[in-house]
Order: structure tokens, then C-alpha cells, then sequence
């Protein structure tokens, strides 16, 4: 009786095994066949849009900064120990000033899996790092900085790039020559260390939820936006269509010396309040952790800007900065749609208010009118009707192939090595209409057109009613299974976006 019942479960064991095995093969197979169609679908857009490269005339002018990105593996490199940040919900850090604070920092942002971007004032602390991070065996040196990284990407989807940048006569020779660099030469130059890690990365108890990078500097050019002035005299010369603002995260080693970051930013204001109209201004967020340092930039960059770029921590940080005057150190690294869709509205909301109030006042502030956050599962984009923004699908479309690309390090998507991350359907919102909002409830994803578009409408109800029209598109990334590259993949991501936009 006992072998006959243990044959009957031994038969049972079996065919639960290979149902197991057939259903799993199914989902598989499902699942890449739509990422297949997806691909052939965003490639479409793409080819569709001028033939996959921007308008060759248009000239992209983009500040400032340059540095080498000294790259390692940031679980290898540090090794695990009692200081690592363990269930905490927070670790608030300013500035790294000793091995033990940099191990704990990395341990908070590695957990949660947030990019992030920190200072050192110890230079002797830095360089022992740089020191260290040389003798690594798969360490790797590469040309960095925000303008130099997206004015790359500009010239690599067919723009005419102007580049306001210090650096070497070694690391010049790593720039294109068919970009126009304005800037004196530097000694030295300088150096962020990079620590990149995997998705599902183990480093003592911690794991990683997705693949991403760590960055300590100790710069001492880039703070400086030593190029300002004749970086500014050329943008009258060039007359560029698109200006560029980044690496305005550096200035946070200026905290230290009273009254020399404000009047750089003075001065910066100045500069882009000055262009013409038809020149449009994108601000290129960053990891800030300085509440002066944002609201600095609240007050000389956001008000001048049509244009901000940045992905889901920056998205948080920024929202929170505007709404609460507070800091975000590390939010959801996968945010779902209606959430980062919100916080969207509501930066748009805020900025957009305070132009409809001052622009009697002040004839150089703009409005709003283009914002692209970049998450790990898709892209989206705001852009306001019968605005100088066009092609809002396409802009998606590319940069969530620029995605791709970018962090798999291959022209060629293998849909074999990708993931779809974003569901089937989403939710345009989570809180329903606050801003006096008209948007569709549900948007479903369809693989055959996977980049929906709607339009929306906003009313500020203390000016006189007056309504802003808008579109929104968002299109799904597919997620590159092993990430070769994760620093400059938002430069990158954002700068192809904004190269077929401006056509």
C-alpha cells in the first residue's frame, strides 16, 4: 500500500514538475515576444523621426565642468564592515569627511539602490581613495562631467555642439574634435570616483534592487564655473538653439567660503536670462543634498529655465524642495507612474506659479514648459502645447532606446538581454485631480504602439483662471538584464531625448 501512495506522489511530483517547467517556458517566451514587439515598435518611432539622427543645424551650446570618471566596483573596492549603514530608515550625511561616514553613506544609497553624489573637503582622504582605487583590476578611466558627457551625446545624434568646459591637454584628446570646446587647459584635472554596482548585488547584508553608482568627489575647477565668462561671450557668436545648464551640483564645496557661490550663480542667472527667447534653457538636475545650494538654484536657475531634466531621486528631492523646503536623500527607486506623474504636476504647478506672478515684474523669467524624468522602467515626458518643443513621442522614444544602449553598451538591443519592467496598464494618477487637472484614468500599454501620449490641462485659479494645456508621454524602458555602465546614462538618456526636440 506504502509504494503503491508514494508511486501515486512520485507521478504527481513529476507532472507538477514539468507543468512547472512548461508554464515558466510560456511566461518566458510571452514576455519576450513583447519585448520584441516593444523594440520593433520604439525603433519604428525612431527611424520614423528624421531617420534616427537630429537636425544637423541646430546648434546645442552646454555647460559646464569636465573631470575623469575613475571607475570601480563598488562592493569589491569597499569592503563590508560593522560601520555599514544596516536597517535604518535614513542617513542623513551633508558632506563625507572620514572612511567611516563613506561606508555608511554608500551602505544607506546601496540598499536602496539611489544614484547618488557626495563631496569630501579632505583632499588627503580623496586622494588616498584615488590611490587605492588605481591598484583595482577592473578599475577604469574615462572622460566625465555632465556638459562633456551630453554634449557627446548631442554631437552623436547629429548636433552642432558647443562646449563650455576646462580640462588637460590629456583628457582634450578624449573629446571629439568636431565639438567646440571654450575654456582655458588645466594643470590637473579633476577626479570622481566612481563606485558602480549591479542589480541584486550582495555587499555584507545588504542587497542591491537594481543596478547603479556611488560618486565622491573632491573637485576644485568644477565648483568654480571658470568658464562662465567666455562661455558666455561665444553664446553670442554661436547663437545656439538649446542651452544646456549642468554640473551646478559641484558647488557645493563653496558652502565653505562666504558669499563666492552666490555671486557665481549671479552671474550664471545673468548669462541665460540674457538669451534670446528662441534659445531654449534646459537645466540638467542632479544628486544635491544642500538645502541652501537648492534653494539658491530655486531663485537664479529654475526661474529662467524651459526646460528640467531629471530622474526619479531627483524628481523626489526637487518636489519636496519646492513643496516642503526639506531635503529627499533617497526615495523609491522604481516609482510607479502615477507617483512620479504627480510629482511632475506639482513641480510644474509651483514653478509655473510663481512665472504667472512675476512675469509682469520680470520679463526674462519663463514658464515651464518641458520637464523628462528618467526611471530605471520607463520615460516621461511633459511638454507644453504650441510650445518651441516638438516631437514629444519621439523624444521618449529615443531616450528609452538611448537607455538601453547606453547602460547594455550596445547599439544593438538583444531583446534576450532585456526586461520589461512597467506593468500592463498604469495609472495616470494616485491622488486624482489636485491642480484642477483633467487627465484619462488608466493608460494601457500596447506593444504594437508602446508610447502613449494624452493631453492634460491645468488651471491656476489665482490668475484669473488661467489654463495651461500639455501633453504627456510616456514610453517603457527596456531594462538592460546585466548593466555594463550606469555612470552618464542620464546624461546620455536625457541629452537624446532634448537632441529631437528641438527640430
Amino acid at each position: 500500500m506504502f509504494l503503491k501512495y508514494f508511486s501515486i506522489f512520485t507521478i504527481f511530483s513529476v507532472v507538477s514538475a514539468l507543468l512547472s517547467i512548461i508554464c515558466q517556458a510560456y511566461f518566458a517566451l510571452k514576455h519576450l515576444n513583447t519585448v520584441t514587439t516593444i523594440l520593433a515598435s520604439l525603433l519604428a518611432i525612431e527611424n520614423l523621426g528624421h531617420g534616427g539622427l537630429a537636425n544637423p543645424k541646430q546648434k546645442v551650446a552646454v555647460g559646464y565642468g569636465a573631470c575623469v570618471d575613475l571607475i570601480v566596483n563598488g562592493t569589491t573596492f569597499l569592503n563590508f564592515s560593522d560601520f555599514a549603514v544596516g536597517n535604518e530608515e535614513n542617513f542623513y550625511i551633508d558632506d563625507v569627511t572620514n572612511y567611516k561616514e563613506f561606508i555608511q553613506s554608500f551602505g544607506y544609497y546601496f540598499k536602496n539602490g539611489a544614484a547618488a553624489e557626495r563631496f569630501t573637503p579632505d583632499k588627503f582622504f580623496f586622494q588616498n581613495l584615488v590611490n587605492k582605487a588605481k591598484t583595482e583590476h577592473d578599475v577604469k578611466w574615462v572622460l566625465g562631467g555632465n556638459a562633456p558627457v551630453m554634449g557627446i551625446r548631442f554631437l552623436a545624434e547629429g548636433c552642432n555642439v558647443l562646449l563650455g568646459s576646462r580640462m588637460s591637454t590629456k583628457l582634450r584628446k578624449h573629446l571629439p574634435e568636431n565639438i567646440q570646446l571654450i575654456g582655458n587647459e588645466v594643470d590637473e584635472d579633476d577626479i570622481h570616483l566612481i563606485l558602480e554596482y549591479k542589480a541584486n548585488e550582495e555587499w555584507g547584508d545588504l542587497i542591491a534592487p537594481r543596478a547603479n553608482r556611488y560618486i565622491l568627489h573632491n573637485d576644485k575647477n568644477n565648483p568654480q564655473l571658470s568658464t562662465l565668462e567666455e562661455f558666455g561671450e561665444t553664446l553670442k557668436k554661436f547663437k545656439p538653439k538649446l542651452l544646456v545648464v549642468s554640473g551646478l551640483q559641484m558647488m557645493d564645496s563653496y558652502k565653505y567660503e562666504s558669499g563666492v557661490r552666490e555671486e557665481r550663480l549671479e552671474k550664471l542667472r545673468k548669462q541665460i536670462s540674457a538669451q534670446p527667447k528662441s534659445t531654449l534653457i534646459h537645466f540638467e538636475m542632479a544628486s544635491y543634498v544642500e538645502l541652501k545650494l537648492l534653494q539658491l538654484l530655486s531663485e537664479n536657475i529654475l526661474p529662467y529655465s524651459d526646460s528640467i531634466g531629471m530622474n526619479e531621486q531627483e524628481l523626489d528631492n526637487l518636489q519636496k524642495v519646492l513643496s516642503d523646503g526639506q531635503i529627499s536623500f533617497a526615495s523609491d527607486s522604481n516609482p510607479r507612474v502615477a507617483t512620479a506623474l504627480d510629482q511632475m504636476r506639482k513641480i510644474f504647478f509651483i514653478i509655473n506659479s510663481n512665472y504667472l506672478q512675476n512675469r509682469a515684474k520680470n520679463s526674462n523669467c519663463r514658464m515651464l514648459t518641458r520637464m523628462h524624468v528618467h526611471t530605471l522602467a520607463y520615460q516621461a515626458i511633459l511638454t507644453v502645447n504650441d510650445s518651441q518643443w516638438t516631437n514629444n513621442k519621439l523624444g521618449a522614444a529615443k531616450a528609452a532606446l538611448t537607455a538601453n544602449r547606453y547602460v547594455c553598451d550596445s547599439d544593438r538591443i538583444n531583446p534576450d538581454a532585456a526586461t520589461l519592467i512597467l506593468d500592463e496598464s498604469f495609472a495616470t494618477s494616485a491622488n486624482g485631480i489636485e491642480f484642477d487637472v483633467n487627465m484619462p484614468k488608466r493608460m494601457q500599454l500596447d506593444p504594437k504602439d508602446p508610447v502613449p501620449c494624452w493631453n492634460e490641462s491645468m488651471v491656476f485659479s489665482k490668475f484669473k483662471n488661467e489654463k495651461i494645456l500639455f501633453q504627456i508621454c510616456v514610453a517603457p524602458v527596456l531594462v538592460c538584464r546585466i548593466a555594463k555602465k550606469t555612470a552618464g546614462a542620464g546624461d546620455n538618456i536625457s541629452a537624446s531625448g532634448l537632441s529631437h526636440q528641438i527640430w
